[in-house]
């Protein structure tokens, strides 16, 4: 059917845009997500080329398993390796769903054990000693102060919280509304502390840093557009390093810390899940292993036995 070897590759391109194409409509995935799709596909179409493989029809177990031992040999990590399998696994179903292959050559392909590495996450004390150190005298400690509050009270991711708007915010009802992985929205409480700073930055921070009256963004940089996650990242190293924290955080910290201290007093993992916006339960899960290791501590430290 395909003749020239640029016409033999331009066909497995246009598969793939294919594939990405369906990823946005149908599935709705984020452009995070779908670069990398992209990019873990792009890395696999050159392997196919080195191996001189011109159709997704001719890949097999076989070839896949040599696909895995090469990223091995090159160094790359489980978590990376289990990434690009879970690109070809959802590519070959997408496949086979569309009849361009016979056998999904994935079906029975397991991703290298994963040894999960446990999130970083705060003390109660720390997470107090860090929001204790924004100024509450100047425009920008105010926007600081409601920001890292509101990071603690709701968990939000921190792309999510710098794509908020002012009407995203209710100060009566104490909730945001916020746009998730995949734009799903969702509505998440923040509590009376949060909702004071964000009301006190509202009414004596945000209109000395804004340029325009016609920006949307809630929180604002010093040149009056909306903050970008670098630029929160900054605030937040320099307020850890205030408060002497040892502990190398970044802004998925907090976010961490909200979901471990509510499991720790007492939350059940459904809501958990609902509040941080997790598709799969089993995202959640690993809190539970922070929290049983909290346990275990306090049982050691108590029990007259242990």
């Amino acid at each position: 059917m395909y003749n020239t070897f640029r016409e033999r590759w331009c066909a497995l391109q246009k598969i793939i845009d294919d594939f990405l194409y369906y990823l946005v409509v149908e599935r709705g995935l984020a452009e995070n997500t779908l670069a990398s799709y992209n990019s873990d596909l792009q890395q696999f179409i050159r392997y196919l080329k080195n191996s001189r493989v011109d159709s997704f029809s001719k890949v097999n177990r076989g070839l896949l398993v040599a696909y895995v031992v090469k990223m091995q040999q090159e160094g790359r990590s489980p978590a990376t390796i289990s990434q690009h399998l879970a690109a070809l696994k959802s590519f070959f179903g997408f496949l086979k769903r569309e009849r361009l292959v016979d056998e999904d050559p994935t079906a029975d392909l397991e991703s290298p054990r994963q040894i999960k590495k446990l999130p970083l996450v705060l003390t109660v004390s720390e997470v107090e000693k860090l929001l204790s150190q924004p100024r509450s005298d100047t425009p920008a400690g105010l926007r600081d102060k409601a920001m890292l509050e509101l990071l603690y009270a709701t968990g939000l991711r921190v792309s999510e919280m710098v794509q908020l708007n002012v009407d995203h915010v209710n100060l009566q009802g104490e909730f945001v509304r916020c746009l998730g992985k995949g734009s799903r929205e969702r509505v998440v409480p923040m509590g009376q502390v949060a909702c004071f700073h964000l009301r006190t930055y509202l009414e004596n921070g945000r209109g000395k840093l804004i340029k325009k009256t016609t920006e949307p963004a809630l929180f604002v940089n010093q040149h009056g557009r909306r903050l970008s996650r670098q630029g929160c990242w900054k605030i937040l190293k320099a307020y850890a390093r205030a408060a002497n924290i040892k502990k190398t955080i970044t802004p998925h910290t907090l976010r961490h810390s909200f979901a471990t201290h509510l499991l720790e007093n007492g939350a059940d993992l459904r809501s958990v899940q609902e509040l941080l916006g997790h598709a799969d339960i089993g995202t959640t899960q690993i809190y539970t292993h922070l929290t049983k290791k909290k346990v275990r501590e306090v049982y050691d430290k108590t029990h007259p036995r242990a």
